[in-house]
């Protein structure tokens, strides 16, 4: 039997889980995956990928409705995405994109009361099938290292409006 080891879903697994928002926290704004922080939105990877380079584009202010967000904000989500192209294009070359919000826990949101934008790359044949036949995520890359190639690439195509 193949064993594949995810080291960091154990951090994950037996963290405490408080009542405060994980995005609203400073010490997760001013960690090592946060990629860009915008006046009103700030780009992180997402500490348990789906796929390696799976980033996630966060309004500062807290809410769980998209239709709360004030156009400003939404035009920041928007030009972060391109940029999230850009970059993940840059320093992955990825085939495609899968990109979404999760609003609401019947909507499947892990983190329902604060909405987020998921950016996952994609490529012809990467490891898909394996969530539905072996149950596990194989995520060739650690987040770190993709994250410290994210940053130059945020900084270089990100143009403040």
């Amino acid at each position: 039997m193949e064993t594949i080891f995810a080291p960091w879903r154990m951090e994950y697994i037996k963290s405490k889980k408080t009542e405060e928002c994980v995005f609203c926290k400073c010490s997760v704004r001013c960690d090592d995956y946060v990629l860009y922080k915008g006046k009103n939105i700030f780009v992180m990877m997402n500490r348990y990928p789906y796929i390696s380079g799976h980033l996630m584009i966060i309004p500062n202010r807290h809410t769980a409705n998209y239709e709360e967000l004030s156009q400003e904000e939404r035009t920041e989500i928007f030009n972060l995405l391109e940029t999230s192209f850009k970059a993940l294009r840059e320093a992955m070359n990825p085939a495609g994109f899968n990109v979404g919000m999760n609003i609401g826990k019947a909507a499947g949101a892990g983190i329902e009361e604060h909405i987020h934008l998921h950016v996952i790359p994609r490529w012809e044949g990467d490891t898909n099938f394996m969530s539905v036949v072996g149950n596990v995520r194989v995520i060739p890359e650690d987040v770190a290292t993709t994250a410290a190639k994210l940053v130059p690439l945020f900084k270089k195509y990100h143009q403040e409006v």
